[in-house]
């Protein structure tokens, strides 16, 4: 029903995002039974009676009145009565630590150039002099080399939608998109998950797919 660029990506482990350098990638379930749009009314409410009437939540539900408008729906004015109703919830939770160890790409005991023959340094008390050697790939393997530990916090986000007919409260759509990340900051998340969400929108029924938006400065 809407044609955006997505990308079909490998199963999500670890999301280093960066806001102007990498794609953001999400894994989108979605269950919908959804009638073709010839202009149903909708209107928004958040899961959370925390959320609603909030000024962050009315940001994240404009953008998801905006993707069902482009499609073919019809935002409800205020306190009017709507075909649809739509609930909205997000969340971010408090991250996990991960560890890489990275060994050191540059990391070489030889100078030079050649297969098992290269020069290397031998410091000596005269100083350090030059010397051809054997080259040992067991005595110098990745164990011996330099590495370098990286800690840091992977937080998972979330975003939840429903869809539901007034008329007799049959559920219409399901929805979760769900992305890992270093940023816990619901500004950055929410907008590209609900990017995500409309990918495709409204996908097929109990399909699963991970999808890349492109990242702010390539759009």
């Amino acid at each position: 029903m809407k044609n955006k660029v997505a990308s079909f990506l490998a199963p999500i482990t670890l999301l280093a995002l960066g806001a102007c350098a990498t794609p953001f990638k999400a894994e989108v379930s979605r269950f919908q039974q959804l009638p073709a749009p010839q202009g149903q009314t909708f209107t928004i409410r958040a899961a959370s009676a925390a959320n609603e009437g909030g000024i962050e939540f009315g940001q994240y539900a404009s953008l998801i009145a905006t993707e069902l408008q482009e499609i073919g729906y019809v935002a409800a004015p205020f306190g009017a009565p709507a075909d649809m109703t739509v609930t909205l919830d997000y969340g971010v939770d408090q991250g996990k630590e991960r560890t890489i160890v990275r060994q050191d790409p540059f990391y070489d005991p030889y100078w030079g150039y050649g297969s098992f023959y290269r020069p290397y340094i031998v410091r000596t008390r005269r100083g350090a002099r030059y010397i051809t050697g054997y080259y040992d790939p067991f005595l110098y393997s990745g164990f011996n080399r330099p590495y370098d530990v990286d800690s840091f916090t992977v937080y998972t986000a979330n975003i939840d939608m429903k869809i539901d007919r007034n008329a007799d409260s049959k559920r219409l759509f399901e929805g979760k998109a769900e992305a890992k990340s270093r940023s816990n900051k619901l500004p950055y998340l929410v907008p590209n998950l609900v990017e995500a969400m409309f990918t495709g929108f409204p996908g097929n029924s109990g399909e699963t797919v991970r999808i890349s938006v492109a990242p702010e400065d390539k759009r």
